[in-house]
């Protein structure tokens, strides 16, 4: 079966970095768009952004555009979320996600998700 495994979580202060990746396996990893959503308490879960099937489109939101960048390894199926100048308004449950990577299609698997604590 589909999972996708999400690590790198921790607690940090803000102005620092950390890297998340998220290993999936069950699936064939080049067909997939790979997504990073987070979820802060008492807020609905958020889009962060997204990484193209072989790498060479990445979208983000405006709220990490600049701070973050989203990468893939195609040949380890990991897809990672490098996360610069922390703040504590990025604390947040990370998760990764997949979708084919055609027109209209749906997020449909989705990791356990990682723990990120930004301390002020």
């Amino acid at each position: 079966q589909v999972q996708l495994v999400e690590s790198g979580g921790g607690l940090v202060q803000a102005g620092d970095s950390l890297r998340l990746s998220c290993a999936a396996s069950g699936l064939t990893f080049t067909v997939y768009t790979l997504g990073w959503f987070r979820q802060a308490p008492g807020k609905e879960r958020e889009f962060v952004g997204d990484i193209s099937r072989h790498g060479g489109s990445t979208s983000y939101a405006d709220s990490v555009k600049g701070r973050f960048t989203i990468s893939r390894d195609n040949a380890k199926n990991t897809v990672y979320l490098q996360m610069n100048s922390l703040k504590p308004e990025d604390t947040a449950v990370y998760y990764c996600a997949a979708k084919l990577g055609v027109t209209g299609a749906s997020y449909n698997y989705w990791g356990q998700g990682t723990q990120v604590t930004v301390s002020s």
